[in-house]
């Protein structure tokens, strides 16, 4: 049976790099929303950390290993555009 996942324990964000970045952080992308054929929406399990390092992200005070994020990257688009 499927889980129902509950929208406030979830962050929600269509920007992918933001993404690959939390992705590079140990964090999971639990689904994806198809908004349309050219927007996705990306479900990040909230804790207490998230909302730092998206702090972080947006003052480009995060960082994180390249290849690991291009490889997140890669990964990502390959679950949006052969889904």
């Amino acid at each position: 049976m499927k889980e129902i996942l509950q929208e406030k324990d979830y962050f929600k964000t269509s920007d992918i790099c933001l993404a690959s970045a939390l992705c590079c952080c140990d964090y999971q992308i639990e689904a994806i929303e198809r908004i349309d054929p050219s927007k996705s929406v990306f479900l990040i399990k909230r804790d207490e950390q998230l909302d730092s390092l998206i702090q972080l992200y947006f003052t480009h005070q995060l960082k994180v290993e390249p290849l690991s994020f291009f490889g997140f990257l890669k990964e990502i688009k390959t679950r949006i555009y052969h889904a």
